[in-house]
């Protein structure tokens, strides 16, 4: 069924700020008129209701009834949102329905429940479960063991106390010698270590600080919208952008509710999409923020083949295991394995207890005499297995925990009758013992986990593994097959056009790991492996000082993809890089011998006196980089969807992963260069014609005719505008450029919009359409 469409008031292009105390609504407002100026016609807020103090991006709410102080309050909101107003501009926010902070001291409801427990009103918030620790709630915060630390806690008056931390005194436990009161509460302190394995209450993918929030219950639905709704209604908010529904219990339920409260406003959903997978088409949403769009315009300038060259070399000389960043899937496979039993130990054994209490329960007799163990066994093997974030229905499921996952399963046990507990497993997921509420909680609990695993295995670990491109290791993307070719990039906005035409595109977020102009840099390397391998070869030559092969590769394609930048910046961005990848060092098991070795070897290489002729080689790329960076800009903002502007890459923006990316940045830019005259004049032809770009408008390839046609990608919008971009310069100029290749416009007579003065009708000579740059953007002569 096709779901109701949104309210017809939808943007037409939205700009990305990323508030902070740094960057308050004050400083937003400011921006204001430059940014009506460039032609968007909403902001988009990072979330703006009361966080963790000093929080520099606003996910971990603290109370979902304010906005934010530290930003400047409902008043500072509501008067960013009448200053936009003025200039024609509407708001778009960030929610955060999964999880809050676990912050006892800011977090009152969270307060509550540990002052009270499970009777607590607020007990029904929180996604615990009291079965588990004695029914108490686990909170990892001690440095060590409790006996270790224990001189460091203090009763003060009502409150405990361990340093900055603060928590509430169960009623009448004050008066107790401290390690009674300690057993008293109706929580346990205990060691951050132990959060691994003895979790009991459901986070946000393995970061402790934030507890899953249960929004299917529709009085805490209620009190977590209340004040957005209010925004909503009051016209302070005109959209919203839902964080990660992959982790709620029953997103289908919730984005239904959100989209009856809201009166059907625009929303898009942060949902990442496997390549080859749909969005549910029930859902009540105008699509998804844009990843599947970011992997779709990225693989358009990765050439196919230098990718499998790269490949190659790649393995020669980091010379990785399959399964540690040598293949992709074995890659994934192995991460998958280690995250289930470290990092999701707890998550695992909680739905183990789940599907183990329901068998022994069941009166259905193939269920029963069923080892946990081997149950465990069971669900680790078809997770491993999942290659979408999670499934949503008993159809998704079907597709994903299929006969052959079973049967690679069952190779799991050694006694074949014990392996029948695969067979258990999989009729549960695929509702073939019913639908009551425990075989529900079990599927509900099997998603969350499939998804928290996905991210932590694919987005948080194997794309720190496996590096031969680091322009392919981006949310959303597929590394193992990172080039996308123009047919199948028309394929897919033909696709969102008809089903999802107002979804939101994106290339670069608070997210992503590197900017888009980063990935637009390293794509290049995808068309010149053989000059890279030997510009390797060059700055490697002694090879003292690596501290390991695969570090290296990646840190040299960092330094290349960023140009010159602040050896800080480097620096922290690949010890995140060699925490995450795990494979010598991690954020819980730190080695320093090798994280003090690998910075030595960056500041000694990619960011000392080597690092120049790598720069070198980047300033000889720099025309086919521009080539890549102007293409994906005008694309992103042409093709179907509502594009989102990150802040700042309406100019060249070269950033890597957070908190990088996170910085603030000056309005308006201090240079835009052709990136912004570009950017400004696509926001200002969407502002000008929104028909030709909206819900109702069309979109058709265009394909040029002659010897370089491959390296054109065009399509024009609603007879009202064409884009063309140049695709793979590289191996464009290599083959001898353009010659006599040409582009059949449709009828009518095209101005190019940058310089209006430049007509053209027919077959245009693509050469002369690229005269002055590498992509063109036309609209129709009236």
């Amino acid at each position: 069924m096709t779901p109701e469409r949104p309210d017809p008031a939808v943007p037409t292009a939205t700009y990305r700020l990323q508030l902070q105390p740094e960057f308050p609504f004050a400083a937003a407002a400011a921006a204001v008129p430059y940014l009506a100026s460039l032609g968007v016609s909403h902001l988009h807020l990072s979330p703006v209701l009361e966080s963790v103090p000093g929080s520099t991006h606003g996910y971990d709410v603290v109370d979902h009834a304010r906005v934010r102080d530290e930003l400047g309050g409902e008043d500072g909101l509501r008067a960013l949102a009448r200053t936009a107003r003025e200039h024609g501009l509407g708001l778009v926010t960030d929610i955060v329905p999964n999880h809050m902070a676990m912050a006892p001291r800011h977090n009152h409801a969270l307060w509550e429940v540990l002052r009270e427990g499970p009777k607590s009103p607020y007990a029904r918030w929180f996604d615990i479960d009291w079965e588990a620790q004695g029914g108490r709630l686990l909170l990892p915060v001690l440095g060590g063991p409790v006996g270790s630390e224990i001189d460091h806690l203090a009763v003060d008056g009502d409150v405990l106390r361990y340093y900055d931390h603060v928590f509430p005194l169960r009623a009448g436990t004050g008066e107790l010698p401290l390690p009674r009161l300690l057993d008293a509460q109706w929580y346990r302190l205990g060691w951050w270590r132990l959060a691994r394995t003895e979790l009991n209450y459901r986070r946000f993918f393995s970061i402790s600080e934030l507890i899953g929030v249960r929004v299917e219950d529709p009085e805490v639905f209620d009190a977590t919208h209340g004040k957005i709704l209010q925004l909503l209604r009051e016209g302070v908010v005109d959209g919203l952008r839902v964080d990660h529904p992959d982790g709620l219990a029953d997103p289908d339920d919730y984005l239904q509710r959100l989209h009856e409260a809201t009166g059907g406003r625009w929303t898009v959903v942060e949902k990442i999409l496997a390549d080859g997978e749909r969005l549910p088409a029930s859902w009540p949403v105008a699509g998804t923020t844009g990843y599947d769009a970011l992997r779709h315009v990225d693989g358009l300038f990765t050439d196919p083949a230098g990718a499998g060259e790269l490949l190659g070399q790649y393995r020669r000389f980091a010379a990785p295991q399959a399964d540690r960043g040598g293949h992709w899937e074995a890659t994934v496979r192995r991460a998958a394995y280690k995250v289930l039993t470290h990092e999701l130990d707890a998550e695992t054994d909680r739905l183990t207890r789940v599907v183990s209490r329901l068998c022994a329960a069941s009166p259905e007799p193939a269920l029963r005499d069923r080892a946990p163990w081997a149950l465990r066994t069971a669900l680790v093997e078809f997770l491993v297995r999942m290659e979408v974030y999670r499934p949503y229905t008993s159809g998704d499921t079907a597709a994903v925990v299929t006969e052959e996952a079973a049967a690679e399963a069952r190779q799991a046990f050694v006694v074949a009758e014990e392996a029948g507990a695969v067979d258990v497993v999989r009729d549960l997921l695929l509702g073939r013992y019913g639908d009551g509420p425990a075989e529900v909680e079990f599927r509900v609990r099997f998603a969350q986990t499939a998804s928290a695993l996905r991210a932590k295995s694919v987005e948080d670990t194997a794309f720190y593994r496996y590096v031969p491109l680091l322009s392919a290791t981006e949310v959303g993307g597929n590394p193992g097959s990172p080039a996308v070719s123009p047919e199948d990039f028309h394929a897919y906005c033909a696709r969102v056009q008809r089903d999802w035409p107002v979804a939101g595109t994106v290339l670069s977020t608070h997210d992503t790991k590197r900017s888009a102009d980063v990935r637009a840099a390293l794509a290049v390397l995808s068309e010149v492996p053989e000059r890279w391998a030997d510009v390797l070869t060059e700055v490697t030559r002694t090879g003292a000082g690596v501290p390991d092969a695969q570090l290296a590769w990646a840190a040299w394609q960092t330094v290349f993809g960023l140009g010159p930048a602040d050896a800080e910046r480097v620096q922290g961005a690949l010890l995140k890089h060699v925490r995450e990848a795990g494979l010598h060092t991690s954020w819980t098991e730190q080695q320093p011998s090798y994280e003090e070795a690998v910075a030595a070897f960056v500041a000694a290489g990619p960011c000392g006196p080597p690092g120049e002729r790598v720069a070198a080689f980047r300033a000889r790329l720099e025309p086919h980089i521009r080539a890549n960076v102007l293409g994906a800009a005008l694309l992103q903002l042409t093709m179907p969807g509502v594009p989102d502007l990150y802040q700042g890459t309406e100019a060249e923006y070269l950033a890597l992963v957070d908190p990088d990316n996170r910085r603030p940045v000056p309005f308006p830019p201090p240079e835009p260069g052709a990136k912004g005259a570009v950017t400004a004049a696509a926001l200002r032809l969407r502002a000008r014609r929104p028909e030709a770009f909206g819900d109702a408008a069309a979109y058709a390839p265009l394909a040029a005719e002659g010897p370089a046609a491959a390296h054109c990608v065009a399509f024009a919008r609603s007879g009202a505008a064409v884009t063309a971009v140049t695709r793979l310069s590289s191996r464009l100029a290599e083959a001898g450029g353009w010659r006599d290749t040409a582009l059949p416009l449709p009828p009518g007579r095209w101005a190019d919009v940058l310089a209006p003065e430049r007509q053209f009708t027919g077959h245009a000579r693509v050469a002369e359409l690229f005269e002055l740059s590498p992509v063109v953007l036309l609209e129709i002569s009236d």
